[in-house]
């Protein structure tokens, strides 16, 4: 802990080094953040079939396994094995010029960007909360929201996996009070579920259809665990009128059709953010 202490005010004393630690770690994150939004989709399914097979007490279907770390990252096209100077953050990315340096097939730019989003919003933690054990609980909860988002908005899955251990873990570190109370800790996760919950059967008894999945409800209750449950109603808002304005513009510009499934976690976590960086400001503003 003493040397903890020692490190949190050194960087507290250079704020050039404060800043370039964090966007370099925000980095280096985002790069393995992009093989969590990569794998975690393929391991559940392959997991669920799995399970399915046990059920229907069939054969398992025959298939190298697939963890975070195996297989090793190769190009989809030629099979080329990334070697680790082909996965520095961002610079591989521009050095390559965006292709494979075996078949010079596209790289998407996805992986970059991802990287460079976890770089600013790290840089934005340091700038806005500095160094101490409460940025440092906030760089995991910013994380957490990026593969959140990505994952949601690539397959429509919030998991388990990650959207729970953020739940316990925010009421965890609020129990120390770093964020927030307890208290408003703990009533933050019991509303956030309730409430998308009961907008989840209001709108399934009104209309015979599911408006939202089971991953909404954690997901909010997790941002309530981290942030207390008076933020929640700014959360919420934010969420919803950008949701909608997505959707229209989504309609009317590129033809997306009506009655589509939209994931609403990317709104979800992006309200949630915004919230932690700005949402007192939000708060005296909406009450004047």
């Amino acid at each position: 802990m003493q040397e903890i202490d020692i490190l949190i005010s050194t960087l507290n004393n250079n704020s050039v080094m404060l800043c370039t630690s964090y966007v370099v770690l925000g980095l280096l994150v985002g790069s393995f953040l992009n093989v969590v939004i990569h794998r975690l989709p393929k391991m559940l399914h392959q997991e669920w079939r799995q399970q399915a097979s046990e059920f229907l007490e069939q054969k398992a279907p025959t298939e190298a396994r697939i963890t975070l770390s195996k297989p090793n990252s190769t190009c989809p096209n030629c099979g080329h094995a990334i070697k680790p100077w082909e996965n520095i953050p961002v610079l591989s990315w521009l050095f390559l010029r965006g292709k494979c340096s075996n078949c010079s097939t596209k790289i998407s730019i996805r992986y970059p960007l991802i990287e460079l989003t976890s770089g600013f919003m790290c840089f934005a933690i340091a700038y806005s909360f500095g160094a101490s054990y409460e940025s440092f609980a906030l760089l995991l909860f910013t994380w957490a929201l990026i593969a959140l988002t990505m994952i949601d908005a690539d397959t429509q899955i919030l998991p388990d996996n990650i959207t729970l251990p953020l739940m316990w873990l925010g009421l965890i570190i609020n129990s120390f009070g770093l964020v927030t109370n307890f208290e408003s800790a703990f009533w933050g996760a019991v509303a956030g579920y309730l409430s998308l919950w009961s907008v989840y059967w209001l709108f399934k008894l009104a209309t015979g259809k599911e408006g939202m999945g089971y991953g909404d409800f954690k997901l909010l209750a997790a941002l309530g665990a981290w942030l207390g449950w008076e933020i929640l109603p700014i959360i919420i808002i934010l969420s919803s009128v950008v949701g909608a304005a997505y959707g229209i513009l989504a309609m009317a510009i590129v033809g997306r059709e009506k009655n589509k499934p939209m994931p609403f976690g990317p709104y979800l976590a992006a309200a949630g953010w915004i919230a932690l960086m700005w949402g007192e400001q939000i708060k005296t503003i909406w009450l004047g």
